[in-house]
C-alpha cells in the first residue's frame, strides 16, 4: 500500500533548466573568470548538492553565492511542468502525504515553490543541506519518511537523475524514473528504475485512493 511520494524538484516538477545555465554561467564569469562555463558537465551531476558538485568539478566554492544570488533573480522564470499541478492536486485528493527532496538547500527550494504557488501542496521539503549526506546517499530519503511519518514500502520517490534512483533503493524505497524532462533516458534506465513514465499524470495509474487500498487490506 502506498501513502506518499516523494519528488525530487528540478526535472521533475519544474523546468529550471535554462535558469540554471545562465545562472551557472555568470557565478563561473565571476568567480573562475573567462571561458565557457562547463555547464553540460555540470548537468551530469545534477541532483546532487552544490557544494558538493564544485568538490566533484575541481571548481571553487565561492561560485555558491553568485549561483544562489542568480537563481533567485530568476526565480519567476521557472516554469512548471504540463500536468504536475494537476497531479499534485489528484495525489492530495486521494489522500497522499507529498515531500520535496532536492539538491537545492533547503531554503532555496521552499522559496523556489513559493514564488510558483506549489509550496502549499507538500507537507514537507527536504534540502540537500538538511540531511547528514545528500543523494545519492539514503539520509535525505529516511528523513522524508520519518517527518511523513511512514515507512519506506508505502512510498514512491519520483526523480530524473541516477542519484534520486540510487538515494531511493538505498532508503528502501521503490524509484520511479519521470522522463518528461530534457535529460539521456538511456543513463536514467541504466540505474534500474521500479517504474519508468514519460508524463506526470502516469503516476495516478500507480497510486489508487489511499481509502481504497485501507479497505482493500481491511
Amino acid at each position: 500500500m502506498k501513502r506518499a511520494v516523494i519528488f525530487d524538484l528540478d526535472g521533475v516538477v519544474v523546468n529550471s533548466f535554462a535558469v540554471m545555465r545562465e545562472a551557472f554561467t555568470i557565478a563561473y564569469a565571476e568567480v573562475v573568470g573567462a571561458g565557457p562555463a562547463p555547464f553540460g558537465e555540470y548537468e551530469k551531476h545534477l541532483g546532487r548538492y552544490f557544494p558538493d558538485i564544485m568538490q566533484i568539478m575541481g571548481l571553487p566554492a565561492a561560485m555558491e553565492e553568485p549561483f544562489v544570488r542568480e537563481s533567485n533573480r530568476l526565480a519567476a522564470q521557472v516554469a512548471i511542468f504540463d500536468g504536475i499541478p494537476e497531479l499534485l492536486h489528484t495525489l492530495r485528493q486521494r489522500g497522499y502525504r507529498l515531500a520535496i527532496a532536492t539538491g537545492k538547500s533547503g531554503v532555496r527550494a521552499r522559496s523556489l515553490l513559493e514564488v510558483l504557488g506549489l509550496l502549499p501542496l507538500f507537507d514537507y521539503v527536504v534540502g540537500g543541506d538538511e540531511a547528514p549526506r545528500a543523494k545519492p546517499a539514503p539520509d535525505m530519503m529516511l528523513l522524508a519518511l520519518s517527518l511523513l511519518d511512514i515507512r519506506a514500502d508505502e512510498a514512491y520517490v519520483v526523480g530524473d537523475a541516477i542519484t534520486d534512483i540510487a538515494s531511493a533503493h538505498a532508503a528502501g524505497i521503490e524509484a520511479v524514473a519521470a522522463t518528461w524532462a530534457d535529460i539521456d533516458e538511456q543513463v536514467l534506465l541504466a540505474a534500474r528504475p521500479d517504474l519508468v513514465l514519460r508524463h506526470p499524470a502516469e503516476l495516478l495509474a500507480h497510486c489508487p485512493p489511499v481509502v481504497a487500498q485501507l479497505n482493500r487490506v481491511s
